[in-house]
C-alpha cells in the first residue's frame, strides 16, 4: 500500500526524523489562513499523487508570496498530472502539501527496503539526490552504494551506519544526524511493516542541517490488518476502481494496458500466461490470480472485473486445478456470463481436478467457447480470435 508524501513525512516526524514543516490542504478555500503558521518567506506547493516525476510535470512550484501561492495552488488543485509513472491518462490532483522552502546546499539519495533475495534490509545511498535512482544506477553506478543488514533488535550499529553514509562526505556533526536518521528509517521499516522508505532528496541546507526534503513509503499489504494506523492512510482516489473492487473479493488484480483479459489461478501461472500472450504478439489487459480455493462467487466477480475493462477484446482463462476445482470455475464462468453480455471471444484451458466435468459444463452451455489443450494452444487461439 502506498501513501502520500505528507503522510510519510508525518511518520518520519513522529519517529524524530528532520522534516520541513508543512500543511496539507484538500481545498484552496481560506488558503492563507491554513498556512499562517508556516514561517518561511518562501513556500513550496506540492501535488500529492501516488507517482514520481511530479516536478517535471508541473506538480512542484516554489512561491515567494501569498499572491503566487494562491495562483499556483488554484492552478494545481484539480489538475491532471501526467508523469512517467502515471501512464498517459495521468492522475487528478485532489490534495496539496504546502511546506516551508529550504535553501539547498547539497542533495543526496537514501532509501531502505526489504531485499527479498537476501532476506535482509538493504540501504541504498547515492550522491545524486533528486534524480531517478534507476537512471543513476544505469549511467553512473559508482555513485551508488548498497549495504545489506541482518534483521536485529536495536537496528544498525554505528559501524554499519557509517558505511551507509560514507558516500556523502559529511562533517562530524552531520554524520551524527545522518546516523540517527539511518536508525530511524530502520525502526520505521520494522515497526510499521514498510516495504520501502525513500528519501529523495535528502539535503543539507544553508544551516548545514540534514533534512528529508521528499519522502515515499509503501507498506506490506499482508500486514495492514495489524497496522490500523497505516490502514487509515489509504487513499482510494489513488487506486484503480477495478483494483478496489477486486480487493473486496480477495482477488489479486492489477490493470494493464493490453487487450486480452486473463483469469488464472496462481501467480506463477499468471505470469507465464501473460508472457506467452506477449510471445504471440499481443498484450495482457490485466494480471488476475483467483487463488487456489476460489468459490463460484469469487470466479464470477473475477469474470465481471475483466469484462468491465473496455480495452478487453478477448479473454483467456487458464486454470490448473489442484485445490481449485475446474467444475467450480466453469460454473462461475456461466454465472458471470448470465449477468453480463459476453460479446468477446473466450478461450478456456482447464487441467487438473475435475477438468473433465468442467469442460462438460462449458460444452453444454450456449456460450461460444474455444477449448484449448495446453497453454501454447490457448495463447494461439485467443490471439487469432481477436485479429
Amino acid at each position: 500500500m502506498n501513501i502520500h508524501e505528507h503522510q510519510a513525512k508525518e511518520i518520519l516526524r513522529e519517529f524524530g526524523a528532520p522534516v520541513s514543516r508543512g500543511v496539507v490542504i484538500l481545498s484552496t478555500e481560506n488558503l492563507i489562513e491554513k498556512v499562517k503558521d508556516l514561517k518561511s518567506d518562501e513556500l513550496v506547493v506540492k501535488a500529492q499523487i501516488h507517482a514520481g516525476g511530479r516536478g517535471k510535470a508541473g506538480g512542484v512550484k516554489l512561491v515567494r508570496n501569498f499572491s503566487e501561492l494562491e495562483k499556483e495552488a488554484n492552478k494545481m488543485m484539480g489538475k491532471i498530472l501526467v508523469t512517467h509513472q502515471t501512464g498517459p491518462d495521468g492522475k487528478e490532483v485532489k490534495r496539496l502539501y504546502i511546506e516551508e522552502a529550504s535553501n539547498i546546499k547539497k542533495e543526496f539519495y537514501l532509501s531502505c527496503l526489504i531485499d527479498r533475495e537476501s532476506s535482509k534490509i538493504a540501504f541504498i545511498s547515492s550522491t545524486e539526490g533528486g534524480m531517478d535512482i534507476e537512471k543513476v544506477s544505469k549511467e553512473t553506478p559508482k555513485k551508488i552504494i548498497t549495504n545489506k543488514l541482518d534483521f536485529k533488535v536495536g537496528g544498525p550499529s554505528d559501524e554499519e551506519a557509517n558505511k551507509i553514509i560514507s558516500i556523502f562526505n559529511l562533517s562530524p556533526e552531520q554524520k551524527i544526524s545522518a546516523k540517527k536518521l539511518i536508525k530511524i528509517l530502520y525502526k520505521i521499516l520494522v515497526e510499521k511493516d514498510a516495504g520501502l522508505i525513500e528519501i529523495n532528496p535528502l539535503i543539507i541546507n544553508n544551516k548545514d542541517e540534514i533534512i528529508c526534503l521528499d519522502a515515499k513509503m509503501n507498506f506490506d499489504d499482508n500486514s495492514i490488518f495489524r497496522r490500523p494506523e497505516i490502514a487509515k492512510l489509504r487513499d482510494l482516489n489513488e487506486e484503480e476502481p477495478a483494483e478496489i473492487e477486486a480487493s473486496k473479493y480477495d482477488l489479486a488484480y492489477i490493470k494493464l494496458n493490453g487487450s486480452i483479459g486473463c483469469m488464472v489461478n496462481g501467480a506463477g501461472l499468471a505470469m507465464a500466461t501473460m508472457d506467452i500472450i506477449k510471445l504471440y504478439g499481443k498484450e495482457p489487459a490485466n494480471f488476475l490470480d483467483v487463488g487456489g480455493g476460489a468459490s463460484k462467487e469469487k470466479v464470477t466477480a473475477a469474470f465481471k472485473l475483466i469484462l468491465a475493462d473496455k480495452n478487453v477484446k478477448g479473454i483467456l482463462i487458464n486454470i490448473f486445478g489442484g485445490i481449485m476445482r475446474c467444475d467450480v470455475l466453469a460454473q462461475g464462468v456461466l454465472e458471470a456470463a448470465k449477468q453480463v453480455n459476453l460479446s468477446v471471444p473466450l478461450v478456456v484451458r482447464l487441467a487438473g481436478t475435475n477438468f473433465k466435468e468442467g469442460k462438460e459444463i462449458l460444452e453444454k452451455s450456449n456460450l461460444k467457447i474455444l477449448s484449448a489443450s495446453d497453454l501454447n494452444d490457448a495463447a494461439k487461439k485467443i490471439v487469432n480470435a481477436i485479429k
